[in-house]
C-alpha cells in the first residue's frame, strides 16, 4: 500500500507544482494512464514471446511475481499458507 500512497504522492505534488506555474500536463491522463499500461504489458511482450518459442507453459508465467505482480502489482500475486509466491 505504501507504494500507491508515494505515488499518488507524487503526483498531487507534481500537479501542484503544474498549477503553480500556470501550465498544463503534458498529456491529458487517460492518454498517460494508456500510455504507462502500455509500457508495462510491453515489458512482458518479450517474455511472452520467448515462451512460446520455446513451447514453455505461458499460462504459468503469467501468475509468476515477474510478469502479474510487475504488471498489476505484488497483491495480483497469490501467496501459499506459507506467505511463498
Amino acid at each position: 500500500m505504501k507504494p500507491y500512497l508515494l505515488s499518488i504522492g507524487a503526483g498531487l505534488l507534481v500537479g501542484v507544482i503544474y498549477a503553480l506555474m500556470n501550465v498544463r500536463s503534458p498529456a491529458p491522463p487517460a492518454i498517460a494512464l494508456l500510455g504507462l499500461l502500455g509500457m508495462l504489458l510491453g515489458e512482458q511482450a518479450v517474455p511472452i514471446a520467448k515462451r512460446l518459442l520455446t513451447k514453455a507453459p505461458v499460462s504459468a508465467y503469467l501468475k509468476t511475481p515477474e510478469c502479474a505482480g510487475q504488471v498489476l502489482g505484488p497483491q495480483a500475486v497469490r501467496k501459499d499458507p506459507e506467505g511463498q509466491a
